[in-house]
């Protein structure tokens, strides 16, 4: 007869051993992620850090030899001088109209499209996924001149309205594979559920989807909004008017005719310039999260 060999168990001490070796390679794993993402942070920071220390440096600073991180004598002259040089106010509530209607608009469109997509697979979901595919590929550069076209026979040349339709269409796509993806999360057996207990379609989207793509739609409104908020390629093209162009294009005005930056108050517009983008953020990224978990909640 063939003997079947008997594993030996481990002791105690190996037991320990093992699982002390565990933890050291758990730790040690740890803090390569804390370190990855401590270096990553630097690195997203250094722009930003250095920005707001040349927007509060006096002229003299800004043409030292031996530059320094925090200014030895911080002065609001650079942020006086670009208000006084460039209509920045007229610029920002121009990127602030074109910027919440090509938020909303997109939102609007995309949330029945992207439950469409999500519920009903077949062909045209496929190809709704492709076109979402496809059109992040293209370059700005290749569709500016048809869009430009476009946009001239509709008399939209020069528009506020001109530009949040370019706005709407750009960030359709991804916001309608974002919100997608956020269809797909929620169960299909909820909508069951009420449409068993006599809920009609209708009923059923508005009272048990929608309170669970809340956290989905403020994240691709917020998305849409940053996205047209710093866009500046479209805006330089369309806009003309002084009087309707907005901020990303007004920063350009800092660069002299040799295209010798004006450090101070282009530093100082700048910084005002990424202010909304991360008070919006920081304002509504707790109800993100919040939102996303306090919808799995059966009251």
């Amino acid at each position: 007869m063939r003997r079947v060999p008997v594993r030996r168990k481990p002791t105690t001490r190996e037991a320990s051993r093992r699982e002390s070796t565990g933890l050291r390679t758990g730790r040690a794993a740890r803090t390569g992620q804390y370190l990855a993402l401590l270096a990553y942070l630097v690195f997203l920071a250094f722009p930003f850090v250095w920005l707001i220390s040349t927007a509060f440096k006096p002229a003299r600073e800004l043409g030292s030899l031996h530059p320094t991180w925090i200014p030895e004598h911080p002065t609001l002259d650079n942020f006086r001088q670009a208000f006084d040089e460039q209509p920045l106010l007229q610029a920002a509530g121009n990127s602030l109209v074109a910027a919440v209607f090509a938020a909303l608009i997109a939102v609007v469109i995309a949330t029945p499209m992207a439950y469409a997509m999500a519920r009903h697979r077949g062909r045209l979901a496929t190809a709704a996924t492709g076109w979402v595919v496809v059109s992040q590929a293209f370059p700005f550069v290749l569709v500016i001149i048809p869009l430009f076209l476009i946009l001239k026979n509709l008399h939209l040349i020069n528009t506020l309205w001109g530009l949040i339709l370019v706005y709407v269409v750009w960030s359709l796509p991804f916001a309608l594979w974002m919100l997608a993806g956020y269809v797909r999360a929620v169960p299909a057996e909820l909508e069951e559920a009420a449409a068993v207990d006599g809920a009609g379609r209708v009923r059923t989207l508005v009272s048990v989807v929608a309170p669970l793509l809340a956290p989905g739609i403020v994240a691709t409104a917020l998305f849409a909004f940053i996205t047209a908020w710093n866009e500046f390629f479209f805006a330089l093209v369309l806009l003309k008017t002084p009087e309707k162009q907005t901020l990303p294009v007004v920063l350009t005005h800092f660069l002299g005719a040799e295209g010798v930056a004006d450090l101070g108050p282009l530093a100082a517009a700048a910084f005002l310039a990424t202010l909304p983008s991360l008070v919006l953020f920081a304002f509504i990224q707790r109800r993100i999260t919040g939102g996303m978990t306090a919808g799995a909640v059966k009251h």
